[in-house]
Order: structure tokens, then C-alpha cells, then sequence
């Protein structure tokens, strides 16, 4: 039997518009059983804190459980890669971090590209660091400690919690920007007591870990690494007021496999981005010395791969090998 032509484009364009139908009724009933978040830390670190307090929130506006995994080691590549193996249908996520950005250029043998393979679906916070120096160091603010720096060059070591993390790589942005010779001293355990001691002079670290030393005196907090002050510590300058254009920050999101239906990264980022700004949530993470950074997938896309760019220069400026 032959269908008129009329009734034929009829039926053709209704068979057409029902997967994109059919993706948005998914969407909207999306999530329809628990979704596992995948943190690639252990237990108790700052990305994991961030991701109980957003899983919690997540859990109780959509009504079902956002459970958080830890697969932590090589620097959250293991937890990347179980996601990027996953079923692309939103029920496996990554706690994404700025490490992802750094490893894509520190380790040159990984099995993915985190920029190519995985779906940005929503920035949650920035994690600015504080530059703090110990007791031996005179200078007070940025501009004197980089004129002493440049009066004792390789005498002045800065601290951090491993090669390749962020706040090694904020010290070799500074270093980079400013001309200043400093040795660079990885820890594998707490360097808090070696920079209150003065065995070695600075660090850049949160500011959850270093108020209170900051408030007793034991260390100055010269600048931090945010383009703007942070509510936690408002008397402290950012090092870009005196450094122009010095911007290092850490930063936490939420992404998935690259092939998520667009409908339900959407939802997603729409989700968080009213988590982390309601008032309670808000106040835990600004206490925290995180403040939220919502952002939209595209725009969370760009900064990641600005973000990998950026970091890239300076691994090479450094010659940063993994260990």
C-alpha cells in the first residue's frame, strides 16, 4: 500500500523526533538508581571533603544516592581511567581536579586524554593557595620577599606536599614570573613543622592548614594565589597586585565519560551549580578556604584546557619529571 506523500513526510518526521524525545524524557527522570562519584584521593583530603559535601546536597535534591568512591593513586590518573572505561550514561562520574590538567603534561604515557575524554559537566570550587614563609624569613610582603629572594639566590627552599602537585607548580609560576631562584623540596609526609622551624623558608598552601599559624604569628602570609582576596584572610593582598598577572589556584568539578547525554550534563551542572550556592553549602566551602565557581559545561571545557595549557609551560619552564 502506497502512503501519500503528505502523510509519508508526516510519519518520517515523528520517527525522527523520537530519540531526541526519547533523551529527554531520560533526562528528565535522570537519576533513576544511586551514581557513584569517583574521588582519585583517599579518605579525609580536601578533594574528598568537597565531594561528600556536594554528593550529600546532590543526593537530597534529586532523591537519589550520589555515593562517593575513593580510588586514590599516580596522581588521580587511576580514578580518571575507571571513568573514562565507564558506560557513558551518567551513573559513573569523576571528581575531577586540577591535577588532571597538570598530569596531562607531566606523565607522557597515559592511556586517555583527559581533555579529549572526558565531559566537563560543572566547575564546584577553586582552591586558592596562601604564600606563607617561616620565622626566618624578614621580608613582609611579596615585593620584599622577592628582593630578598634575589639578594640570596638557591638559598631560599619552598616546601610543597610532592613534585607535579599544585602548589608546587603555583612556586614554579612565581619563580618563573619573577626571576627569583628558589629550591624546590618535595614531602611525601607533613612539611608544616620543617616551614615552622625555618628548615625550609616558604610554601603556598591552603588556607585551612595555615590560619591558625598565621593568626598565632608562627608564619606570614605574604599573598594568595587567587586573582582576588579571599574572604577567609581579606588583609592578605593577592600576589597579583604586585606580580601582574600571577594566577595559581587548585580547583575541583565534576565531569563524566565524553559520550553523556548532553540532557543530562545540563541537568548536572544545573544541579550543582544551585548546590554549591545555597547559603548553608555555601558557608561550609568558604570556610573551607574554597570558594564555589560555577561555571557552564562549555565555559568548565575551556578553563580546563586553558588550565592544562597554562600548566604545561610551566612543567616545561621547570623540567618537572613524576616521581
Amino acid at each position: 500500500m502506497k502512503l501519500p506523500r503528505r502523510k509519508f513526510l508526516h510519519l518520517a518526521v515523528g520517527a525522527a523526533a523520537l530519540p531526541a524525545t526519547s533523551r529527554i524524557a531520560k533526562a528528565q527522570a535522570y537519576p533513576t538508581r544511586p551514581v557513584r562519584v569517583v574521588v582519585g584521593f583517599p579518605p579525609g583530603s580536601g578533594p574528598d571533603v568537597v565531594a561528600r559535601i556536594l554528593e550529600q546536597k546532590l543526593s537530597e535534591r534529586l532523591g537519589q544516592s550520589f555515593v562517593v568512591e575513593n580510588r586514590p593513586g599516580a596522581g588521580s590518573n587511576i580514578a580518571t581511567e575507571i571513568v573514562v572505561r565507564a558506560p557513558a550514561d551518567g551513573y559513573t562520574l569523576l571528581f575531577a581536579a586540577s591535577s588532571n590538567a597538570i598530569n596531562a603534561t607531566l606523565y607522557a604515557n597515559l592511556t586517555f586524554d583527559f581533555v579529549r575524554d572526558i565531559a566537563p559537566i560543572a566547575s564546584v570550587v577553586s582552591t586558592p593557595f596562601v604564600m606563607a614563609s617561616g620565622p626566618t624569613v624578614p621580608a613582609k610582603t611579596v615585593p620584599e620577599f622577592i628582593a630578598y629572594a634575589k639578594a640570596n639566590p638557591g638559598k631560599i627552599n619552598f616546601a610543597s606536599p610532592g613534585n607535579g602537585t599544585a602548589p608546587h607548580l603555583c612556586g614554579e609560576l612565581f619563580k618563573m614570573m619573577t626571576g627569583v631562584n628558589m629550591v624546590h623540596v618535595p614531602y611525601r609526609a607533613n612539611y608544616m613543622p620543617d616551614l615552622l622551624g625555618g628548615q625550609v623558608q616558604m610554601a603556598f598552601s591552603t588556607a585551612t592548614q595555615l590560619v591558625d599559624y598565621i593568626s598565632a604569628g608562627k608564619l606570614r602570609a605574604l599573598g594568595v594565589s587567587s586573582a582576588a582576596r579571599l574572604e577567609a584572610l581579606p588583609d592578605v593582598p593577592a600576589i597579583g597586585e604586585s606580580v601582574p598577572g600571577y594566577v595559581g589556584i587548585g580547583w575541583f568539578g565534576l565531569a563524566s565519560p565524553k559520550d553523556v547525554p548532553s540532557e543530562i550534563v545540563e541537568k548536572l551542572n544545573a544541579e550543582v551549580n544551585a548546590a554549591v550556592a545555597s547559603p548553608d553549602t555555601k558557608a561550609r566551602l568558604v570556610a573551607l578556604g574554597v570558594p564555589p565557581m560555577a561555571m557552564t559545561p562549555a565555559a568548565f571545557g575551556k578553563f580546563i584546557a586553558d588550565e592544562t595549557q597554562k600548566w604545561a609551560k610551566v612543567i616545561k619552564f621547570a623540567g618537572i619529571k613524576p616521581v
